[in-house]
């Protein structure tokens, strides 16, 4: 997992190098959701576990470079699409025409193949994210987006990142934007800056290691990040975590709290900021009242204007990068960061997150019965 993280920035360049052209696999899939939008048919981006939070998030990008570049139907106001559908979900209710877009890292997936296979049957066409077109997913798919990078851990980092990445160049192709060398070196620079944070990290899971459990909320583009940043957590240090939307926190959740928890906010979406600031300070002022350790995970210019009381567990900041269209930057830039938060805490507890708790017999077993 160290390893991955470290190689995440060099990654995400050789995946965008890759889709670069106007051949490319990206750029025809953006051709085909142009194509979709303009007909007036339905697009929906499916996965499971690490690869659900990269749909979720790579929707996000898609939805922004569609409103960028105002596709829609003839005579129709902009249309609220891509959307994200949990795979299990959509195998069971697939759409009857449309573009349905897999992200799977290996291809693997039962449930996600469980949806391209329904989604094909019910009449939408099909393309999937995936590490090559020799993975199981590809069978299932008119069109395949290979990443060529391959996940060393089960603690999925790069299969989180990876298709993030793509989803970059296929919004720049929607919108028309150049996927250049100056847009390679902001993807790179705004990686490479959480990689660089890695010793706050350590300090910041230090001060989080005995909180049960820990609660992670967002808003906005966050909200993908604060999913996976749960999953991480779980899966990778072995300590309880939830999720919560920032708003969703303060109506009832609260209740539940107390001082042995943990609160760690996501706020790097530049889009409706000044609200969403002013809702995380509130969520921070009521989980200090509780007695919490809290954190976040904050973009340049929100924590100029988040107290600093306020995250008694510290703060990672990352680069607002600008130059990047806001869902990426939000995405890309708490990537790194909340994977490296995760692997620290499980360095903390003296836990190797790369069997996700599978080299221990029971939990093992467990995934063998589940899949039985």
């Amino acid at each position: 997992m160290t390893e991955m993280i470290e190689a995440e920035p060099a990654i995400a360049v050789r995946i965008l190098e890759q889709h670069e052209a106007v051949g490319s696999a990206a750029a025809e899939l953006a051709r085909r959701i142009r194509r979709t939008i303009r007909v007036g048919e339905p697009i929906v981006l499916t996965g499971c576990g690490t690869s659900e939070h990269a749909a979720i998030g790579a929707a996000a990008i898609l939805r922004d470079a569609v409103r960028t570049a105002d596709i829609r139907p003839p005579g129709h106001s902009a249309r609220r699409h891509p959307v994200s559908v949990q795979a299990f979900e959509l195998a069971l209710d697939p759409p009857t025409n449309g573009l349905v877009i897999g992200v799977t890292h290996e291809g693997g997936t039962t449930a996600t193949n469980a949806a391209l296979d329904a989604a094909r049957a019910a009449g939408a066409r099909t393309a999937v994210i995936t590490v090559t077109d020799r993975s199981p997913a590809a069978e299932r798919a008119d069109l395949i987006v290979a990443t060529d990078e391959l996940d060393q851990s089960w603690c999925h980092t790069v299969g989180y990142v990876s298709p993030l990445a793509v989803a970059a160049a296929i919004g720049a192709h929607l919108s028309g934007r150049a996927v250049d060398a100056t847009f390679r070196s902001a993807v790179h620079d705004v990686l490479a800056a959480g990689v660089e944070r890695a010793s706050i990290a350590e300090a910041v899971a230090g001060r989080l290691q005995g909180a049960r459990p820990i609660v992670v909320i967002g808003s906005g583009s966050d909200r993908p990040a604060g999913r996976e940043l749960v999953l991480k957590i779980e899966e990778g240090a072995w300590v309880p975590a939830a999720y919560r939307d920032l708003e969703t926190f303060l109506h009832g959740h609260l209740a539940a709290t107390d001082e042995a928890m943990g609160l760690v906010l996501v706020l790097a979406d530049r889009e409706g900021r000044t609200e969403r600031q002013a809702r995380a300070i509130g969520a921070l002022r009521a989980a200090r009242e509780i007695g919490m350790e809290t954190a976040a995970i904050v973009a340049a210019d929100a924590a100029v204007d988040l107290p600093t009381e306020l995250t008694s567990a510290g703060r990672i900041v990352i680069p607002e990068s600008t130059g990047l269209p806001a869902p990426v930057a939000a995405l890309l830039g708490t990537a790194t960061p909340l994977q490296l938060l995760t692997e620290r805490l499980a360095r903390v507890l003296g836990i190797n997150p790369d069997p996700i708790h599978r080299d221990v017999g029971r939990y093992l077993a467990a995934a063998e019965a589940a899949e039985r």
